[in-house]
């Protein structure tokens, strides 16, 4: 145990000091953000994803606030036949809109939103030896505009990945009722 906590403590700076040039959106409102968004872009260099973003349709995301602050996220993703449903936990960081899950080794940050149309969503990841990042494109409906996704697609150099790295989820009404 005690050998694990100082890579735990390494691997959590790191990704504090990786996560350190990515903008937050500027007065972030959490109660204005809460509720449901659609994934209908992202890019990662996590080796997992690129396996399988050529397959990926549109997930539903619904986000809610605990009364401390933490970001609750219910991500619901259509596979084949089923539907997968995930929770995670994210502790406000002390930054509103910058969230961390220490057990996850994940760093979730809020760069830029209005809201009501979308939001752009940066998110480190340390697995085993592996950092990954991830932008992702979330909109309230499942249409992205092309301007929208332009804008996105002009954020991915920015943090480090590339557009061959990119997916663009297809519609997919396969989990709506899933979410609870």
């Amino acid at each position: 145990m005690m050998a694990v906590l100082p890579s735990l403590a390494l691997a959590l700076l790191y990704l504090l000091r990786a996560g350190a040039e990515v903008p937050v959106q500027p007065g972030f409102n959490a109660e204005k953000f809460a509720g449901t968004w659609y994934v209908t872009a992202a890019v990662s260099n996590c080796s997992v994803f690129l396996k399988i973003k050529d397959g990926m349709k549109s997930s539903i995301a619904t986000i809610s606030f605990t009364p401390e602050g933490d970001l609750a996220m219910q991500l619901v993703w259509p596979l084949l036949d089923k539907c997968q449903k995930f929770e995670l936990l994210l502790q406000q960081s002390g930054q509103a809109g910058h969230y961390m899950a220490a057990q996850e080794k994940r760093d979730l940050r809020v760069m830029e939103t209005d809201y009501s149309r979308y939001a752009i969503v940066h998110q480190l990841q340390q697995r085993e030896q592996e950092t990954s990042t991830a932008l992702q494109l979330l909109t309230r409906e499942q249409d992205v505009s092309p301007q929208l996704l332009q804008k996105f697609k002009e954020l991915i150099p920015t943090v480090g990945l590339t557009e061959d790295m990119l997916a663009i989820l297809p519609k997919s009404d396969q989990c709506t009722e899933a979410i609870s």
